[in-house]
């Protein structure tokens, strides 16, 4: 998921603009600035990372002023260096001024996702693991997180609830244990729907393995335990490792064998990356 159509774009960024211009629009630029200036200006990279958010601030701008434009110097997903210009925009000063804050909101936050992203994905390199995100995303944005989670080099877990049947431990503890969990998912699901389940422990791992779910999450195993679990599957059923996941412990997990690693952190706590609009 690297292309977002504007169908999918369009109310997000309508939502931001509106919240953004209030009832009066921005009547700091409207008082201020000669409603007829022609300006080039440029967005500029302040720090290095991956860019994400292109789209998003080109359809504010167009939506703003459909006779401004914005011309991308590099494509989303490029590796930024500090004071790379990723592009240019041309039009009324007072379009750009309007629609500044809104496409710093999309550029900033998606490039900081894609970056963390992209850290991650480094720490793995030389193993089978797969980094992923989750559903811990901002309400209303998860298409454009998750589109910059792909950008950044991982990929995504499920959408919503109703793209794949994920157990997790109170679903487990309501339905009565692993295995009436996983009987009442099996009659439920059709051929088509994924099903994970989550376990805390290699019984309920043991539990589970008969089912022949499409991927087991094992939630806060111990390296040794994580082992000993990738070596009792031997490739039988996907394995993913989640909890306990930072920069500092992936690589050791992914060592391990498991075919993904789930962090939330990619979409909740990502930093900002520092972007700017400056004169050409």
């Amino acid at each position: 998921m690297t292309y977002l159509p504007d169908v999918v774009l369009e109310p997000i960024v309508r939502m931001a603009l509106a919240e953004d211009l209030g009832r009066a629009g921005d009547v700091t630029t409207l008082a201020t600035v000669d409603p007829d200036l022609e300006v080039q200006w440029v967005v500029r990279a302040r720090s290095a990372g991956v860019l994400a958010g292109l789209d998003a601030a080109s359809l504010t701008l167009r939506l703003i002023d459909p006779t401004a434009t914005l011309t991308p110097r590099l494509p989303e997903g490029a590796v930024l260096a500090a004071g790379d210009v990723i592009a240019t925009l041309n039009g009324r000063a007072q379009s750009l001024l309007m629609a500044e804050r809104v496409m710093l909101n999309f550029l900033g936050p998606l490039s900081g996702i894609a970056s963390l992203t992209a850290r991650y994905v480094e720490a793995v390199k030389g193993t089978s693991a797969k980094i992923t995100c989750t559903r811990k995303t901002t309400p209303g944005l998860r298409a454009l997180q998750k589109k910059a989670v792909r950008l950044g080099g991982g990929s995504n877990h499920r959408f919503g609830l109703d793209d794949a049947i994920l157990i997790k431990d109170n679903h487990v503890a309501a339905a009565g244990g692993i295995v009436a969990a996983l009987t009442r998912a099996k009659a439920y699901g059709g051929h088509l729907l994924p099903i994970e389940v989550e376990v805390d422990s290699l019984k309920q791992l043991e539990e589970a393995l008969p089912f022949s779910p499409t991927c087991i999450m094992l939630d806060n195993f111990s390296l040794a335990d994580l082992k000993t679990a990738v070596a009792r599957v031997a490739g039988a059923v996907t394995l993913e490792a989640s909890g306990g996941v930072n920069l500092s412990t992936v690589a050791d997990i992914a060592a391990t064998g498991v075919g993904y690693i789930s962090v939330g952190a990619l979409t909740h706590s990502a930093p900002c990356l520092d972007l700017g609009l400056d004169e050409a």
